[in-house]
């Protein structure tokens, strides 16, 4: 392109040259690329690379200017006048929508319906947006029937809002005034007015109808033609013919149910029933003879008799298709009367002989309907746990709140305050456990034993209580049938196991030797044999020990001479009898001796002469250090 940078001169041939600075003469460009997407961009510079001195117009500015009205040309355009005001009570006047719909009310103080259907028509009223109900009247109803609601403005919520036309619709429930409406179907104007606004209605809906009405529409008349049956010749054939079956009726599987017997006659004379009680005495049942009077019984019925008043009216032939029959009644077979099942088990000889000959049926057995008890289940008790006793431990197995097992109280009573003593040494392979000894106390009364050690000073073994009050199991016995040791267990060499600790027999005291030559049946010869022999063993070296202490001991001589002297001056006293078990009781330890103020107690419950001269020179040579007094010489006063 050839310039002319000469103001002043045309741009005419012959008046421009060219300008030799320029060597570019090729196009712009006017296609870019921007984040990968083509782009086209004005050019702002022309052929040669001169600025373009004219400004593009966009794509938009142009649609702009095309669509701007030529205002300036030939001015404002006139508005078109306003179409005229019609107001809604013109436009829509005698345009009613009509719908179709029911309620359902509910009938309390009836028998015969719990509620009744009312179909009523829905009428809305576009000219001013009022609604009316109205329920077409039925003749003789006795219903007030007619208009239900007045016309006017429905409430739809609480807010205030109102029902509109746009709110109603087929298949729908809609609440006025508590009452909820089903709308089933609207007449042909309002589907047309409805679709034409746009509206989508639902599939119209069956109305539905009050079971009562159809219920007391009248059946179409049947005729039943008259049988030939002629009853007169049943009751002169069949009079006093009557047919006798055992039943039972089984209700134990409700609550407070029981197996109960009745009789059941059946009249052959005029095909009727009765059902009988059957009271034993002292039932505890109030001697009703009948349990269903004397009636047919109706075996099935129509249809529509299933709602019959049949506790104020007989039932007739109109509602029954069939009655029950002597054929219905076969031993062996359930019969439901009045809602009961009886299940007959057997009949008298004429019925047998009637069904022999009537029907050909001659196996007619008496079913047992005697009920077995069931097998008693034999109570298992629980392995033994090892806490307590096993019989304590039996008791929770017994009862929700166990009680303590039942105890031998003429045993105890017997045996009270009898308590056999016997001095044992522990069987141990340990050498510090052989000078051990302990003594076993066996209580008659309970058949427990205890065991005391008796303290050894400088022993390094504390004594004292080694094991308390209780049942002690032999090791042979099974947890579940324990046997636990007794009386005649206990004799010289014996070897008692106490929970796996073994212990031999070594000594007794007298009272055992008494007890046991009193009850010579509970020990065997040998073990009675062994204490006596014992004893006499005991007895030999210890009378010749006495006396030469008494002859060398002035004080024993002198306690041996008090002692001869009291027993001289208290023969004939009441405190003789038991007062050496008195003390033992006391002697836990069966050491010989008690404390001094128990002492003095024991003397004054055995109305012992303790204020006596001679008896308090006793207690002062019986008396040893730290308060303790040898009851063995104090009794030896008092027994012959």
């Amino acid at each position: 392109m050839v310039s002319n940078p000469v103001h002043g001169l045309p741009f005419l041939p012959g008046t421009s040259f060219k300008d030799s600075t320029k060597t570019a003469f090729h196009r712009s460009q006017t296609l870019g690329y921007r984040n990968g997407y083509a782009i086209v961009r004005r050019p702002t510079v022309g052929i040669g690379g001169d600025r373009l001195q004219f400004n593009q117009l966009s794509q938009a500015e142009l649609d702009e200017l095309a669509s701007k009205a030529p205002v300036l040309t030939y001015g404002q355009p006139k508005q078109a006048p306003p179409a005229d005001f019609i107001p809604a009570y013109v436009a829509f006047d005698k345009k009613v929508l009509k719908f179709d719909a029911y309620f359902q009310e509910d009938v309390p103080m009836s028998t015969e319906e719990q509620y009744r259907i009312r179909q009523v028509n829905i009428y809305y009223y576009l000219e001013d947006d009022s609604m009316s109900v109205i329920e077409p009247v039925v003749e003789n109803s006795g219903i007030p029937q007619g208009k239900l609601i007045k016309r006017q403005r429905l409430a739809k919520n609480d807010r205030g809002d109102h029902y509109h036309w746009k709110d109603l619709n087929r298949g729908i429930n809609i609440t006025i005034y508590g009452k909820t409406f089903r709308i089933v179907d609207c007449d042909q104007f309002t589907q047309v007015f409805l679709e034409s606004q746009g509206i989508e209605l639902n599939p119209p809906e069956k109305m539905a109808l009050d079971p009562y009405t159809e219920l007391r529409k009248q059946p179409l008349r049947k005729y039943v033609t008259p049988s030939d049956f002629d009853q007169l010749k049943q009751f002169l054939t069949f009079d006093k013919q009557v047919l006798r079956f055992y039943a039972i009726w089984d209700d134990t599987d409700s609550m407070y149910g029981e197996c109960r017997t009745y009789i059941i006659h059946y009249y052959l004379m005029d095909d009727t029933v009765e059902i009988r009680e059957v009271h034993e005495r002292n039932d505890g049942r109030d001697p009703f003879p009948l349990l269903m009077n004397r009636q047919r019984m109706p075996k099935v019925l129509v249809e529509n008799a299933k709602n019959f008043p049949q506790c104020v009216l007989e039932i007739s032939d109109q509602e029954v298709l069939e009655w029950y029959t002597a054929k219905d009644f076969i031993v062996g077979k359930s019969l439901t009367v009045l809602g009961r099942t009886f299940f007959i088990y057997d009949c008298d000889p004429f019925t047998r002989r009637y069904y022999k000959e009537k029907f050909g049926i001659t196996d007619l057995p008496r079913i047992d309907v005697n009920k077995q008890e069931p097998p008693l289940v034999k109570q298992e008790l629980p392995p033994y746990n090892g806490f307590g006793l096993v019989e304590d431990s039996a008791q929770n197995c017994f009862a929700l709140i166990p009680k303590a097992p039942k105890k031998d109280v003429i045993k105890m009573l017997v045996n009270d305050n009898k308590v056999l003593r016997y001095l044992a040494a522990l069987e141990s392979p340990i050498p510090e456990d052989k000078d051990r000894r302990f003594v076993f106390s066996y209580f008659l009364a309970t058949d427990m034993i205890s065991i005391f050690e008796p303290p050894v000073r400088n022993s390094g073994i504390i004594g004292g209580k080694y094991l308390g009050r209780t049942k002690v199991v032999k090791p042979y016995s099974t947890v579940d049938n324990p046997i636990y040791y007794g009386p005649s267990d206990f004799f010289i060499g014996a070897v008692i196991e106490v929970f796996g600790h073994r212990f031999i027999i070594l000594d007794t005291d007298e009272y055992v030797l008494k007890y046991m030559e009193s009850n010579a049946a509970q020990y065997s010869p040998e073990a009675l044999a062994s204490v006596q022999k014992h004893v006499r063993k005991l007895e030999a070296p210890a009378s010749e020990s006495e006396s030469k202490q008494t002859e060398k001991d002035p004080g024993v001589q002198e306690l041996e001479a008090l002692i001869d002297t009291i027993q001289k001056q208290l023969k004939d006293h009441s405190c003789k009898d038991n007062i050496r078990e008195a003390f033992q009781i006391y002697d836990k330890e069966a050491s010989g001796y008690v404390d001094r103020d128990m002492f003095f107690k024991i003397c004054e419950s055995l109305n012992v002469p303790v204020d006596d001269s001679l008896v308090k020179e006793l207690i002062r040579l019986c008396s040893h250090g730290e308060g303790k007094i040898n009851y063995y010489n104090f009794v030896r006063a008092f027994s012959d």
